[in-house]
């Protein structure tokens, strides 16, 4: 949609067209490929979930059990994983023009807390246990338990490892899984401390550190979740290099109220106010700018609304004054 001075003028495509966001919704987002992955992930997770709680019990090991219950928040990831994919696949309404893309945010954001949460009450049994260490006398099937689960969070992880680059969503998933491999190479560690050097203190120092380690990968994820939800700038776009490549454009005199902000993972979207000399087409400025800030940055939703000098200096007036010179603009 071209326009003359002040008017918005949107573009989504290789050219200027109208702005519209219904039926967006499913354009983008975890491919049938990888839901169905993410399923065979959930019901591996779920069936080794039970197998390390019931070798936790039977040994006395905490560090399978930890094990286990990060099994148990992996399992509810997952889940929540998988309803993130199938909502957000669904068409754009009137009523919500994105879809249901944040859904996939929400559950990157409930997966990172809900991780931090568990870490911390095992944080807190693991102190009890250092304190008064209790005996553990299978130390062997407690190893061999340890490690069967980690063989099935390898190859969850592995399944997950292709979609985590591009979904904020999975790639949480994907550090429960890693989460749960580095507790069961910790129980295994411990498993074998205890076996051959009976230093029964080795179960709840292992769990300890697993947790310390997992609550730093989470952080790193809520942060990331917590960045989109607030429509902060995405962390590998620089926003001064986007006002430079648009103050680059030919035809391009000036550019203010910038903003570049995500959707959802990999999916970005910019908005600004682009001044041009009198003389230049808008069409053709319009398809410069789409072409040079999806090649550089990777954005392709832009919303820019062209101004000549003369109407931005009028706005810029309206802006700086106040009410009074909202008003007397109205009259």
């Amino acid at each position: 949609m071209a326009s003359t001075n002040g008017r918005q003028t949107h573009n989504h495509g290789a050219g200027p067209h109208r702005h519209q966001h219904h039926g967006e919704g499913g354009g983008g987002g975890l491919s049938a490929r990888g839901q169905r992955r993410l399923l065979v992930v959930l019901l591996l997770t779920v069936a080794y979930m039970l197998a390390e709680a019931l070798g936790g019990w039977w040994t006395g090991s905490l560090a399978l059990l930890a094990d286990a219950g990060h099994m148990l928040t992996d399992a509810a990831a997952l889940a929540l994983a998988l309803m993130a994919a199938w909502f957000g696949a669904r068409p754009a309404t009137p009523s919500k023009t994105y879809g249901y893309y944040r859904l996939e945010i929400l559950a990157a954001f409930g997966n990172g807390v809900a991780l931090v949460v568990v870490s911390l009450f095992i944080l807190y049994e693991s102190y009890q246990r250092w304190l008064a260490p209790p005996v553990i006398e299978r130390g062997a099937l407690m190893t061999a338990v340890a490690a069967g689960g980690l063989l099935v969070n390898l190859a969850c992880a592995w399944l997950l490892h292709g979609d985590r680059e591009h979904d904020l969503n999975v790639r949480g998933a994907w550090l429960h899984v890693m989460g749960d491999a580095a507790g069961s190479v910790g129980a295994i560690v411990a498993g074998l401390l205890v076996t051959f050097y009976g230093w029964y203190a080795a179960d709840p120092l292992v769990s300890a550190l697993i947790c310390l380690l997992i609550i730093w990968s989470s952080w790193n994820l809520i942060r990331e979740a917590t960045n989109v939800l607030l429509e902060g700038t995405p962390a590998h776009i620089n926003l001064a290099a986007v006002e430079d490549s648009i103050l680059a454009t030919s035809g391009v005199e000036a550019v203010h109220d910038l903003h570049v902000w995500a959707i959802t993972s990999g999916r970005e979207a910019l908005s600004a106010h682009v001044i041009h000399a009198e003389a230049v087409s808008q069409a053709e400025l319009l398809k410069e700018l789409r072409a040079r800030l999806l090649e550089q940055f990777g954005v392709d939703h832009l919303t820019i609304q062209m101004e000549t000098a003369d109407f931005e200096d009028e706005a810029f007036h309206f802006c700086t004054s106040g009410t009074a010179c909202f008003r007397s603009a109205r009259e």
